[in-house]
């Protein structure tokens, strides 16, 4: 093989290093690893193990398979299998774990075991960050992002599908006891299908049609009105782009320096209306700020939300979508009608003012109604309601959600800073974890896995700002 780059004679003798740490680069991202978990106290984060057993086998120190799994999500390996096969064979892995290989059911075993205390490892690297300066603590973006569960959209019966699949099967039943009927007609000598096999099909679709009523009747108990039979956490969401997926609905809020996720949270509510106040205080108190910035889109407004997010110092910019069902039909919404703060009145676009008349109550919420007695003799009555006379409710706490309305007026690129700050990470995070879903059920495990998942990309994020040695002397001892 003349004019090739040729390698070496596998069979000629190789002095390797003879310190195996000489493989390992000083900026190798294992390093990292290694110094950040040293650094941990596992025994008060929650770990099982961590003060060996007197009697029976010894076992592994939790380090060791807290490592290994860090490892296997910075670099795209989250299987327990894969994990045991690349600890026998990966030069770095062998170096972090002292040339130990625990198999595939020790290493899973280990994540299934401490799922609370991994979720506190994620949340000591984001101290970590902060302790490095890496965090602006001014303005967070929030968003949410649906992530597919273990659970395939045959397995999930929502009131609409088992409706759909009851009417599919009950035609099926129709359509074979239709085909028997012409069987019995048909000369045995043509026939394409035997009557037997036609009952023996009418037997199973019966049998799915019992199963499929029993699925009904759990649907119409269940809180959510709907049941995952594999993963029974996993719900049917509505993505953003159209169609759905059986998931879990995955929360970040992502800091404007760097873009690393400061909290971050799992939950399987099918959309994100009653999340903005809960994410907004998890990152205020993470970044140990007296007040926050939080920029997130209009699936957030949320009148009770925003007033927390005030009530915490916490600023909340979210737009504000107008769903009125007059608007809809070309008649005048609300946002037609102008506040007049200083009288507590409204003014109608014909000009005429509406005052306060009473109050109602409201989903728990105090609302007070402003009418008009002069709607009758006005020419913009058609254009305005249907009824007697238009009236207008306003919220006791809505001076805070005109508040907020107005500083988000002020931002005029708040919405475009939101998408460039949360959606870059969704998008790695997806990517990292490829086209497939959490690998483990429910929520208590999908929760542990999403936070090996947010460690591994602020660790990356982290070492690509700063430097693999520079977090590394951090992370020894003073």
């Amino acid at each position: 093989m003349k004019r090739f780059i040729e390698g070496e004679n596998r069979y000629q003798s190789t002095l390797f290093p003879e310190r195996l740490d000489d493989y390992i680069a000083e900026d190798n991202a294992v390093r990292v690893v290694d110094a950040f978990v040293e650094k941990l106290d596992l025994l008060s984060l929650g770990f099982d193990g961590v003060e060996p057993s007197t009697t029976g086998r010894p076992a592994y120190h939790p380090a060791v398979l807290l490592k290994l799994y860090i490892y296997g999500y910075l670099n795209g390996t989250q299987s327990s299998r894969r994990l045991e096969r690349e600890a026998q064979r990966n030069v770095e892995l062998i170096w972090l774990t002292g040339r130990l290989m625990p198999v595939f059911k020790t290493i899973a075993g280990f994540r299934k075991d401490n799922r609370q205390a991994i979720r506190k490892v994620c949340l000591s690297f984001v101290e970590l960050c902060r302790e490095l300066e890496l965090f602006s603590a001014k303005l967070v973006a929030i968003d949410g992002s649906k992530f597919k569960a273990v659970n395939s959209r045959d397995k999930n019966f929502t009131r609409k599908s088992v409706k759909r699949r009851i009417k599919k099967t009950q035609a099926n039943i129709d359509r074979y006891l239709a085909k028997l009927d012409a069987v019995d007609e048909e000369e045995p000598e043509i026939r394409e299908v035997t009557a037997d096999e036609l009952k023996q099909k009418i037997a199973s679709m019966e049998a799915k049609m019992e199963e499929l009523k029993g699925r009904e009747g759990e649907v119409a108990v269940h809180p959510d009105k709907q049941v995952s039979v594999t993963d029974e956490d996993a719900r049917s969401m509505m993505k953003p782009g159209g169609g759905s997926v059986v998931g879990y609905n995955v929360q970040t809020a992502v800091d404007e320096k760097h873009h690393l996720i400061v909290s971050h949270e799992v939950t399987n509510a099918t959309t994100d209306r009653q999340q903005l106040d809960t994410m907004a205080k998890q990152a205020k108190k993470v970044l140990q700020t007296k007040t926050l910035k939080v920029v997130a889109d209009a699936g957030y407004y949320e009148g009770n939300a925003i007033a927390e997010c005030y009530a915490a110092d916490i600023t909340a910019l979210v737009p504000k979508t107008d769903t009125s069902p007059a608007k809809s039909k070309g008649r005048y919404s609300k946002a037609d009608f102008r506040y007049d703060a200083k009288r507590n009145e409204y003014v109608c676009p014909a000009g005429e003012r509406l005052s306060k008349r009473g109050e109602s109550r409201e989903k728990g919420k105090t609302l007070w109604v402003y009418r008009t007695g002069r709607c009758g003799s006005c020419a913009l009555k058609a254009d305005c309601t249907t009824g007697t006379g238009r009236k207008i409710k306003r919220w006791e706490k809505e001076d805070l959600l005109d508040k907020a309305a107005a500083e988000l007026k002020q931002e005029r690129d708040a919405m475009r800073q939101r998408k460039a700050l949360v959606e870059h990470p969704f998008g790695t995070l997806k990517h990292a974890m490829g086209a497939t879903h959490f690998l483990t059920k429910r929520l208590p495990g999908v929760k542990a896995e999403m936070s090996l998942h947010i460690l591994a990309y602020n660790m990356k994020r982290a070492i690509n700002v700063l430097g693999a040695k520079k977090i590394i002397n951090a992370l020894q001892p003073a």
